[in-house]
């Protein structure tokens, strides 16, 4: 059975960080590539940034040299280090597992990101 549990959301302040992180179990982790979603209501599920199994990452526009995607293989976990937060970043944030064999594609449950004074 595969899990990814997130964590480390919460409530920041406009210039202020947090870490998200996410375990993965019941996958080989390190054939997966692994990816930070995020939404809000009313709007589609978007991109943040990505990893992959190389360690090549891609990041959303907006979050470009403030946001930060790693893996540590060996804990079967991915970190998105997020810093500079702004309100627009304020969303729901999603951990994605995404193995080589394209039939399949796993989500976390998602962990809150508020950010606001």
């Amino acid at each position: 059975q595969v899990q990814l549990v997130e964590s480390g959301g919460g409530l920041v302040q406009p210039g202020g960080s947090l870490r998200l992180s996410c375990a993965a179990s019941g996958i080989i982790f390190s054939f997966n590539a692994m990816g930070w979603y995020r939404q809000v209501p009313g709007k589609q599920r978007e991109l943040v940034a990505a990893i992959t199994s190389d360690g090549i990452t891609n990041y959303a526009d907006s979050v470009k040299g403030r946001f930060t995607i790693s893996r540590d293989n060996p804990k079967n976990t991915v970190y998105l280090q997020m810093n500079s937060l702004k309100p627009e970043d304020t969303a729901v944030y999603y951990c994605n597992a995404r193995p080589p064999n394209p039939m399949y594609n796993y989500w976390g449950e998602g962990t809150q990101v508020t950010v606001s004074s």
